[in-house]
């Protein structure tokens, strides 16, 4: 561990971690840590050391002119602290990074090293992955974790999953045998539109951490990039009759399974979503700054979206996302999801690919 500054006092911390690479479809879940990072003004105090997690030759460092002098960025996971204040203060701890090429247990146990030297109450991970989900519907994001009574008293899914696993998979459990409450969200990426960025996906977990963590998030200029982003794959929908009709079974087969959804609890989270942010300057329900998970989608059409076409799918279980890899083990978790695709970066470009992926809210 390189330790950057001295390491702050904080209150009631929970610790918000995420990975790119294997689990994080769309960017969607690194993107929202630094999105969290960037409107709180995260203050980084420490990093791990790159040489003993990464393959550079996988995750590549990348140089850069600072002032005339060449300096190298190397990759790896860094740690800030952010402070909010308000009548009932509570500081986050973001862990960003890549998902480490080697050495996960000594890399998951340096982490939970800092969360007991910094008391924190909670470790929250963030994840997203392919799956058959409309993107004109609301983005749908589980919530899973290994501990029953955990499951219990914050309603969410009890993990059942068996089967490959990322980092995400491997840091909530060992949080669970080092006795650390810790939860994952995944938010599932509609795999025929899956290249990054995807701020609606980002959105939805920025909204379901906002309910399990009690705080209000200030969400900048990403509502209207998530309104922007289903505009340009509504148009490019449009223009092909193939990927038009599949999204329209995908929003049939999702109506038909989430009617019940309609009513109680999804209601009641929105409804408390909207008195967190009644607050002064927090803008019109439903106005921008307001995230919402109403199902609207009359979106304002944006012709100026640049994106490209979404890959026409193709049938059966082979494709991309589809049923046949692993099955559902668990509940509360999108029928098919397949391996989360990966930005294009260089420093990723060199990952294996693997054959099959966890399913949405079922990530052991």
């Amino acid at each position: 561990m390189i330790e950057l500054e001295g390491v702050p006092e904080l209150i009631d911390p929970v610790m918000v971690a995420a990975f790119e690479g294997w689990n994080d479809a769309g960017d969607a879940a690194s993107t929202a840590v630094a999105h969290l990072d960037r409107e709180w003004k995260g203050e980084v105090f420490a990093a791990l050391d790159a040489e003993d997690y990464y393959d550079f030759q996988v995750n590549r460092p990348t140089v850069f002119l600072e002032n005339g002098v060449r300096k190298i960025t190397w990759p790896t996971t860094r740690l800030s602290v952010v402070r909010i204040g308000g009548e009932k203060p509570r500081d986050l701890v973001l862990v960003r990074g890549i998902e480490p090429s080697m050495r996960w247990r000594s890399f998951c146990n340096e982490l939970l090293g800092f969360a007991h030297e910094l008391g924190v109450e909670m470790v929250v991970i963030l994840g997203a992955l392919l799956g058959d989900t409309p993107h004109t519907r609301p983005v749908p994001v589980s919530g899973v974790t290994s501990d029953p009574d955990l499951a219990r008293t914050m309603d969410l899914e009890e993990t059942r999953y068996e089967g490959p696993t990322g980092i995400v998979g491997i840091l909530q459990e060992a949080c669970t045998h080092a006795g650390v409450p810790a939860v994952s969200l995944w938010a599932a990426v509609p795999h025929y539109v899956s290249q990054p960025p995807n701020p609606k996906a980002t959105l939805a977990l920025l909204n379901r951490l906002e309910d399990l963590i009690g705080l209000r998030i200030p969400l900048g200029e990403l509502p209207e990039d998530a309104r922007a982003w289903q505009l340009g794959v509504d148009q490019l929908a449009a223009e092909d009759s193939e990927v038009a009709e599949y999204v329209q079974t995908l929003e049939e087969a999702r109506d038909t399974a989430e009617l019940p959804e309609a009513s109680g609890e999804a209601i009641a989270r929105e409804f408390e979503r909207y008195l967190r942010r009644r607050d002064p300057g927090a803008g019109p329900a439903g106005g921008p700054g307001v995230a919402t998970e109403s199902g609207d989608t009359s979106y304002l059409r944006d012709p100026g979206s640049g994106r490209a076409r979404p890959p026409k799918p193709e049938p059966g279980p082979e494709r991309p996302g589809a049923a046949g890899g692993p099955g559902p083990e668990g509940p509360g978790e999108p029928e098919g999801a397949g391996e989360p695709e990966r930005s294009g970066e260089p420093e990723r470009s060199g990952e294996p690919e693997r054959s099959s992926e966890p399913e949405a809210g079922d990530e052991d």
